[in-house]
């Protein structure tokens, strides 16, 4: 393992935490929330325990770990996600996912993004081909809460809205072809979209904030209030509808 490239490394512990996941919820020692609780917790100690051995000289942030500055010094930095979409994974559906990034310099630069439920984990290191879109565009939104300006593009562009749950469902949803379009304003946090946002970069798509700045990982808030992910020929009229709005 300690021969590893970094997009290995991403790609071997995101199917590894997806597969204890899974293990965790069939054990049925858990249900609902507490499932939620059991998968996140024994899915972050994996990862953080597996990078601070892998990778010691590296950041790292994760969401269920404190954080603390040290990190900020680091031009190298692991973000992760153990379980994205924990309202999701507890409910056993399949729109959850596991993000395993690496930020260097503030750029999202390695990523795996497992979907367990499916199957899958997409990479930095193994892009698909992208599909190519559809006459008509779908925009994925979020299955309880969809933004207003995500609803408000989507009217604009006639594009039909897709619910789905986890941030990282709804990006490698682009990637797989089963939307066209991800705008998300309601805010978010760096783990929730660094692996993703990795991997889209890695298929060739758009990646910025809904105003069309770049997404800077590493910082010391780690909110993150937007971005856009979408095939490059739909960015710019993306970006100008939303600017419309604003």
């Amino acid at each position: 393992m300690s021969a590893m490239t970094d997009g290995e490394l991403a790609i071997h512990l995101a199917e590894v935490a997806g597969k204890i996941l899974l293990e965790v919820r069939s054990s049925g020692m858990f249900e609902g929330k507490s499932l939620g609780v059991a998968g996140d917790q024994t899915a972050n100690q994996f990862l953080v325990h597996a990078l601070r051995e892998q990778r010691p000289d590296d950041g790292l942030l994760s969401e269920e770990s404190k954080d603390t500055d040290e990190r900020l010094s680091k031009s190298r930095v692991w973000i992760v996600d153990p379980v994205d979409g924990t309202r999701e994974y507890g409910e056993e559906r399949a729109d959850w996912a596991v993000h395993v990034g690496l930020a260097v310099d503030g750029v999202a630069t390695i990523g795996a993004v497992a979907l367990p439920g499916a199957g899958k984990v997409l990479s930095t290191d193994k892009p698909v081909t992208v599909p190519a879109a559809p006459t008509a565009l779908r925009m994925v939104v979020s299955r309880t809460r969809p933004a207003k300006e995500a609803t408000a593009v989507a009217d604009k562009l006639n594009a039909e809205l897709v619910p789905m749950g986890s941030a990282g469902a709804k990006a490698m949803s682009i990637v797989l072809g089963l939307a066209d379009i991800y705008l998300h304003s309601g805010g978010q946090y760096e783990w929730d979209s660094c692996a993703p946002v990795a991997v889209a970069l890695a298929h060739g798509l758009h990646c910025s904030r809904i105003d069309g700045r770049p997404l800077v990982y590493n910082q010391k808030d780690t909110y993150m209030p937007d971005l856009l992910i979408c095939r490059k020929e739909h960015a710019e009229r993306v970006l100008d509808e939303v600017a419309r709005l604003r």
